[in-house]
């Protein structure tokens, strides 16, 4: 049974949520607003403020003058009141986890479990690696007295998908706002709860305003507004491989270094060594995590003949034994998909693999839940066939993983490298010889071994090719990305 909101968390969705620019709520120029649903339900959550150019030009400016003030503050005060802001999400993580449940569609126990834990850890290591960093880097140059001088770039941009709102807000913002920039960001308006819910909080704690504001509204509106302001120093998009490209090319003309982490076709070498139960097991929970809208997450198995039916009948039976239902209810394993776009999408994808010559291993069931029937439900899949089928080669963002076979490792290496996409891939195997040589020939930005989907802070995850470009999350590169370097010089 779907557990009961929170006070907090009923009071906060009563009214139409507004933007959060300069330190206040503003319901924007235009007044419109959209509905936000429950992905469990089909059903209103509440109303959204929805905002565009103007909105997007009163946060830019905001953000421009709160700028002189924060850059200004030492190191160790901003890092103070980031830490502040991190008691704070700790205090209220039973609220942000409901809120980015049931915005999402994602398992209450994932929420609490991982989402919103790991961002707060991601505010607490960017203030602390503020503190530590090194603004001022002597140069070993002769005849001069020279150094690289590191400054923050001013106002930057964000742009946010809806798969993973609240981390992905914490390991973009935080490492900016640490290194001394003011921010403008345009959440998902499929996923903006607990965005706006961070906006509640930071101004509680005392957050300068104009440090952090929020404008809510579509890509094509307030998007592409943030990323052709001139107010913007820096840029940060995540998202689709189509939409980056726009962003990049928007950025290029305004000559604004840009971020863009994109989308992904992650592959899992499995070889004939490993243990198959455990590593049926951890492929499965691979897909599901949070219903297989994951960019870097497993879907083409490119598993060794000798264990490729084993393999393959112990993930379909972990997969059919996943329980999928609505978010809040504690006993959910899988939720549902974000939205009735994303669910025609995955189902759209699926008969057109049949269609090109997939066969079904495992056929996906769209799922009406008991008390839940307008809910955006559908259980995983496995498929297998030629690697040229589009559910081999494209990313779906659902459940659903394409499985291969292989005899030898270098033809392993070539059906993993012959996609364009290079965000992350797994390599399976007890010889750890062997896995660290194939990891080390997979051309993406992130290899992992005997594991999929890793995570920690301080270990650097970005992309390659069409996965993305300029720095990544989550270590002191993202932290150095929004320092601009400056040279100072004196002759001698």
């Amino acid at each position: 049974m779907a557990e009961k909101l929170l006070s907090n968390v009923a009071d906060f969705i009563k009214s139409p949520l507004q933007h959060f620019i300069g330190g206040k709520w503003t319901a924007g120029s235009g007044h419109a607003v959209e509905n936000v649903i429950d992905p469990s339900t089909g059903a209103v959550i509440c109303e959204v403020a929805m905002g565009a150019a103007p909105e997007i030009d009163a946060a830019a400016r905001a953000a421009q003058a709160a700028f002189p003030a924060w850059a200004s503050l030492p190191a160790n005060e901003r890092s103070v009141m980031l830490h502040r802001l991190a008691d704070k999400l700790t205090k209220h993580s039973a609220e942000l986890a409901q809120l980015e449940s049931m915005d999402v569609g994602k398992a209450i126990v994932n929420s609490e479990g991982f989402d919103i834990p790991f961002g707060v850890d991601g505010v607490r290591y960017f203030a602390d690696l503020a503190v530590h960093a090194h603004y001022n880097i002597p140069l070993a140059i002769k005849n001069l007295e020279a150094r690289t001088h590191r400054v923050p770039y001013g106002v930057c941009g964000f742009i946010f998908p809806w798969n993973f709102p609240y981390d992905l807000l914490m390991w973009g913002v935080m490492p900016a706002l640490a290194a001394g920039n003011t921010v403008v960001v345009k959440p998902s308006e499929v996923t903006p709860l607990t965005t706006l819910y961070v906006c509640k909080l930071a101004a509680e704690i005392g957050l300068p305003a104009g440090v952090l504001n929020v404008v809510v509204g579509t890509g094509a509106g307030a998007g592409s507004a943030l990323t052709a302001h001139p107010l913007i120093k820096r840029m940060s998009f995540t998202g689709s491989p189509a939409v980056g490209r726009m962003v990049g090319e928007t950025c290029g003309r305004n000559l604004i270094p840009c971020k863009l982490e994109l989308g992904g076709k992650g592959a899992a070498v499995i070889f004939d060594d490993v243990d198959i139960d455990a590593t049926a097991e951890k492929l499965a929970a691979a897909i599901t995590l949070n219903t297989g809208q994951v960019c870097c997450t497993a879907t083409r198995w490119i598993v060794h003949e000798k264990i490729y039916d084993q393999l393959v009948s112990k993930a379909a039976h972990a997969l059919k034994s996943i329980r999928v239902g609505p978010a809040l209810d504690r006993q959910t394993q899988m939720g549902p998909l974000v939205s009735r776009v994303q669910l025609d999408r995955v189902n759209r994808y699926i008969e057109n693999g049949k269609k090109e010559g997939a066969t079904l291993v495992l056929e996906p069931e769209t799922l009406r839940i008991t008390g839940h029937e307008g809910g955006f439900y559908v259980s995983p899949s496995l498929l297998a066939g030629p690697s040229n089928n589009i559910c081999c080669r494209e990313e779906i963002f659902g459940p659903s993983a394409y499985v291969l076979r292989f005899r030898d490792e270098d033809t392993a290496i070539r059906e993993v490298n012959s996609l364009s996409y290079g965000l992350a891939n797994s390599v399976w195997s007890t010889d750890l010889k062997r896995a660290n040589r194939v990891a080390e020939k997979l051309v993406a930005g992130n290899s992992w071994i005997n594991a999929h989907n890793v995570f920690a802070y301080g270990l650097p995850y970005g992309g390659a090719n069409l996965s993305g470009m300029g720095g990544g999350v989550n270590s002191p590169e993202t932290f150095n990305d929004y320092l601009r370097p400056q040279t100072i010089a004196r002759p001698l």
